[in-house]
Formats: C-alpha cells, structure tokens, sequence
C-alpha cells in the first residue's frame, strides 16, 4: 500500500470532520507535526477535542488551533506557555481536561493496546480525582483513569521508510510513540523517507503497521519557545 502524500493536505483528505478526536504528539516545540497542523487549520475543522501534552505556544503548534477557535477541549498537562490557551480556559471558551503527564502517556498507551481502563495512584486526594472512581488495592487508594482512542492521530518522526516504519529523534520522540497507536488512523510526519530494508530492525521505535499515510514536511525552522539571557555586565 501506498504510504506516501504529497503534502499535508493530502494526507489528511477524507479523515477531517467537525466534532473529531485528535491525538497530537509533541512536547512543547519539540517533535509537533506542524505541517499536519498548519492543514488542519487551513481544513476549517471546528469543535475539536485534542490531545496533547500541551498546546504549543501562542500562534505556533496547536496554538494555531486555539488562535482560530477550532477546538472545543484539550486533554493536557500544561498550559504554562500559552496565553491564548489560558485566556479562553479562564473564560469558559475552552474544555480542559488536565492530566499529569505519566497518566496522559499511559492513557494513550493503554487505548492504542485495547486496554479501556487502569488504576493509578497519581492524582489521588487532588482535584485529579474529582469524579473519578477510587478503588483500594493492598491498602492503597488508586483512582481509575479511561484509555484514550482517538478518530486521528498526528505525529512527527524523524526518519521511516516506505512502508512506515519510523524512528524518533532524541528527545522529539515525546509523546509521539503512544499518541500514534491511539488514533484509529495514524498520519505521520517525517524529515525524510528511504527504502524500505535501510533502518536497522533494532532502531525503529514505531512499526509501519500503526502508520496509514506520511508525508515529508522537511525543511523545519527551530523555533524557542522562550528565551532568557542575562544582562550585560
């Protein structure tokens, strides 16, 4: 089967609808798919729910979602860098779900396995666990946290090959690996594709079976989120 679009665009055509779930993988700036975003901006898909460790910056990454008021709620750990995403979660525009970051990774991991629910100590006795059922092993109270399955997920990877199989670079590769196995489909973003037979069976971090389409986005700028220096003496 042919993996490989032509661009963005393409790769997402037939898979975008209002009201869908998106897993979106990332880390701050680090490992977004951001042509597949930039796509999925230009789609004019509203209502969304999304995701992702957190929603990039203001203006960049799925900031440009929220920019554009196409998502409804976020599924996140952080908010810290986004004025715009705690702007509208402060004045109702926004659903937030937060989830501490092991829990957001585990929850993907556990719905791309077929898993529906697992028991966790983390976030117990806080506000995590509001509405949530506690259940007492060996004495211990844990709470119940749902997998997450999703309409579509989108990722960024380094290198694949044609028949998907992908390797993550460094610490880009995040959230990126879960979030893939959660979408029903999967549509990867890669720097680069080769044959398939050239990666090292040992270094592939992501099986071309979880991948249904790719496209390359390359060439990237790297962008800071912030930047601190000192004054001059």
């Amino acid at each position: 089967m042919q993996k490989l679009y032509p661009d963005a665009a393409a790769a997402l055509d037939g898979l975008l609808h209002d009201g869908m779930t998106i897993c979106a993988g990332g880390f701050g700036l680090c490992g977004i798919p951001e042509r597949l975003i930039d796509a999925i901006e230009a789609a004019g898909v509203k209502d969304l729910t999304i995701a992702s460790n957190n929603a990039g910056i203001d203006g960049v990454g799925l900031g440009k979602l929220l920019r554009s008021h196409q998502v409804r709620k976020m599924i996140s750990s952080y908010v810290g860098e986004n004025k715009e995403f705690e702007r509208q979660y402060l004045s109702g525009e926004l659903e937030v779900e937060f989830c501490p970051q092991g829990t957001l990774a585990e929850r993907c991991r556990a719905g791309g396995a077929g898993i529906p629910g697992f028991y966790t100590k983390t976030g117990v006795g806080t506000k995590v666990a509001e509405g949530k059922e506690v259940k007492s092993f060996d004495g211990e109270d844990y709470i119940l946290e749902r997998g997450i399955r999703a309409d579509l997920s989108i990722i960024k990877g380094w290198k694949a090959d044609e028949a998907g199989n992908l390797i993550f670079r460094k610490t880009a590769r995040n959230f990126n690996q879960p979030m893939a196995t959660a979408g029903r489909i999967c549509v990867a973003e890669v720097e680069e594709v080769v044959p398939v037979g050239s990666l090292d069976p040992d270094q592939i971090h992501l099986p071309g079976i979880y991948v249904k389409r790719m496209i390359v986005g390359a060439p990237y700028e790297k962008k800071i989120e912030f930047r601190t220096v000192r004054e001059r003496a």
